[in-house]
């Protein structure tokens, strides 16, 4: 497993990032009812991320329910002694309560929602702290004045953004330049070959300004993962027969040739199509590790191959045009003129 500097920091972090989103078994009140998996099974990944490499760990506070993730992942940091043998990084910002302050990013939501994260993953600090989703109710200033405040109390260490809208960060790096604050390091979002939509501006200001992209939903959703048949419903335990209006929209021609490329090339190096999908994303520019999401072991290995398939350029232009998006205005209109586009 190598590893890269996440953003423009000196961290090293693996390649691939276990994410936590399924770790817990949350009742009928959570999304993830039914799609989580028990504290055990939870551990039992953890524990082969570990032995493989994997340094990286992702989670929120809203996954599971009420916290639930995280303390799981803080009983088993402090059960087997892993504290400085990981990197973590968990989210705020989604709603976690009730009442006008149960969500968003004011300095009053960050510093209740830092000190019940620390809590819960039972550790005196946090590696990365991100922003799960941006807040246009609190000023940005207010936002890394207060997480500015927080590295400078030794409680959390790094800073990054996640579903930003790309003029937002810019912003956001923006200030922090001009005040002396913080700045993010790294944006996670979404991106696949089902979801190239962060290739219009965020990766270009993610090269601009040395941000780190790390991929959420990778696999979209499974999708890419290879057990969905064109013209026949989804297999039953997939995460999509549970989502189906969100399968309904991958039901599209655009995506079936995009399964069907990443399978030819999975066909032809012995390997799943879910390795392809995350290799992929690896020799993209700027991405600096992928969440990696999984359920068992056996999803976890087939993941794990990803970190040392290296695509050949032949494959890679086959996937980026099966892949290929319309890109729209202005996009298209400055192709025609400027080289780079």
């Amino acid at each position: 497993m190598h590893t890269r500097k996440l953003g423009r920091s000196g961290l090293d972090v693996s390649c691939l990032c276990l994410g936590t989103m399924t770790f817990g078994e949350p009742d009928d009140s959570s999304f993830m009812h039914k799609v989580g998996v028990d504290a055990k099974s939870s551990h039992q990944i953890l524990d082969r991320a570990l032995d493989a490499g994997i340094n990286f760990i992702d989670t929120a506070n809203i996954y599971g329910q009420d916290g639930l993730t995280e303390r799981l992942l803080g009983d088993w940091v402090v059960r087997g002694g892993r504290r400085d043998q990981v990197v973590l990084a968990t989210k705020f910002g989604m709603r976690t309560s009730e009442g006008p302050n149960g969500a968003g990013a004011s300095r009053y939501t960050i510093v209740k929602a830092v000190e019940d994260s620390l809590r819960r993953l039972r550790t005196d600090r946090i590696d990365l702290y991100q922003v799960h989703i941006q807040d246009l109710d609190t000023p940005e200033q207010e936002l890394l004045r207060a997480l500015d405040d927080l590295v400078r109390a030794g409680k959390i260490l790094y800073i990054g953004a996640s579903n930003y809208a790309a003029y937002r960060l810019v912003e956001s790096l923006m200030l922090s330049r001009q005040l002396g604050l913080e700045r993010f390091v790294t944006l996670q979002a979404q991106y696949s070959l089902i979801c190239r939509d962060i290739e219009r501006e965020h990766i270009p200001a993610a090269r601009r300004h040395e941000l780190g992209i790390i991929p959420w939903s990778p696999l979209a959703n499974g999708f890419l993962a290879g057990k969905y048949v064109q013209g026949q419903p989804p297999p039953a335990g997939a995460r999509l027969a549970q989502w189906s209006e969100r399968y309904t929209s991958f039901d599209i021609p655009r995506n079936w040739a995009i399964l069907a490329a990443v399978q030819a090339v999975a066909q032809a190096r012995s390997v799943s199509p879910a390795t392809v999908s995350l290799a992929w994303l690896l020799h993209q520019p700027v991405v600096c590790s992928v969440v990696i999401g999984t359920r068992s072991l056996e999803q976890l290995e087939t993941n794990l191959q990803a970190a040392t398939l290296e695509l050949h350029a032949d494959e890679l232009a086959m996937l980026d045009e099966a892949s290929r998006f319309e890109p729209g205005y202005p996009y298209r209109f400055l192709r025609r003129f400027q080289a780079g586009w």
